[in-house]
């Protein structure tokens, strides 16, 4: 399984498609194309950690809840969590993350993201492959 995310056109606002080989690893790298549109990652090194836990009545809900909520640590705390240990189970999210603090003059976004949206989002499993394509309100 070698792909991980791909950026996907969109009239208005800015997408992607994300796979991977369980919901874990979807999540992970639906939340690296999220990040990779809004910030140069190269430039980060995780020098933070903090732990994540969420839960939600399906699959879908819980992609853009966990989106949503790394944008709102984004805006709020200043961090950029970049590296995930997840595990999702019974609608239950748990993740360990880790980062870096946003210094100022240092990082520079690409493009602010204002949310993860449910528009046309499904969650596809097709012979043993995840997929998901989410759009971003910008």
């Amino acid at each position: 399984m070698g792909r991980r995310y791909e950026v996907i056109d969109h009239t208005a606002d800015i997408g992607i498609a994300a796979y991977g080989s369980d919901l874990n690893s979807l999540f992970s790298n639906a939340a690296a194309g999220m990040l990779s549109l809004m910030i140069k990652m190269e430039t980060l090194r995780h020098d933070v950690a903090k732990a994540i836990s969420l839960a939600a009545e399906d699959s879908e809900t819980l992609l853009v809840r966990w989106l949503n909520e790394l944008l709102y640590i984004i805006y709020t705390e200043h961090l950029v969590l970049y590296k995930f240990d997840i595990l999702i189970d019974k609608g239950r999210l748990t993740a360990n993350c880790s980062g870096q603090r946003l210094e100022p003059g240092s990082h520079r976004f690409i493009r602010e993201i204002k949310a993860a949206t449910y528009h046309n989002l499904e969650i596809v499993n097709q012979d043993g492959e995840y997929s998901a394509r989410i759009i971003f309100d910008i």
